[in-house]
């Protein structure tokens, strides 16, 4: 297992196989012209540390959603509506596909996202990845003491990108304190974290 690894519980497949489903559900929504970014472990993994799991997190649009289980379904995924709020789901070869149109925190799918998503390689699999300053926020929101990786996946995410702190600062208006917090103890760590920052989102904290 490599260094910081998290087994993910349920699932047998190997992730060769995972990579393979990944080329098939992005591939299917390709060809649907249906916008997405990954999210969740692999994202993490891609920007930022390595780390195990088996699942894939596709983040859309709410009114894309029916679309992209419709279209995963046509690629021969086994799909279900989970919950109408935010989450639909998709299974292939013991993989989940987590179809996900709204994160913790109410935050959604939408252009200036999109616009910020990088073409990155996963094994063989070209995927547009939602950007690291949004994939802080979403998992400095979605930190809890049942998921800690989270907020270790997060602290990857500032040590190993060059973040656009104040698109960071703006994209975390939902959630400062979850985000400052992170950012204190990023700093307490020796990472990278400028004050402007801080400053900016403590002053959405203290000035409210």
């Amino acid at each position: 297992m490599l260094p910081g690894a998290v087994p993910h519980e349920g699932s047998t497949a190997s992730p060769d196989v995972v990579a393979e489903v990944l080329a098939e559900a992005v591939g299917a929504l390709d060809r649907r012209e249906i916008a997405y970014a990954l999210m969740g472990g692999l994202a993490s993994s891609l920007l930022g540390r390595p780390r195990c799991t088996s699942d894939i997190d596709l983040f859309v649009a709410p009114e894309a959603a029916p679309r992209a289980l419709a279209a995963l379904a046509e690629a021969g995924f086994e799909t279900e509506r989970t919950n109408p709020h935010w989450l639909y789901k998709a299974f292939r070869r013991d993989v989940l596909v987590d179809l996900i149109f709204k994160s913790c925190g109410d935050i959604y799918f939408d252009e200036r996202m999109l616009a910020r998503t990088r073409l990155l390689r996963h094994r063989d699999v070209e995927v547009r990845v939602l950007p690291p300053e949004d994939l802080v926020v979403i998992k400095a929101i979605a930190h809890d003491e049942e998921t800690p990786r989270h907020w270790h996946d997060a602290l990857s995410l500032i040590s190993s990108n060059s973040l656009d702190w104040p698109y960071l600062v703006e994209r975390a208006r939902k959630a400062p304190a979850r985000v400052l917090s992170l950012l204190l103890y990023a700093r307490s760590l020796g990472l990278c974290v400028p004050a402007d920052p801080l400053r900016a989102l403590g002053g959405s904290v203290f000035d409210a």
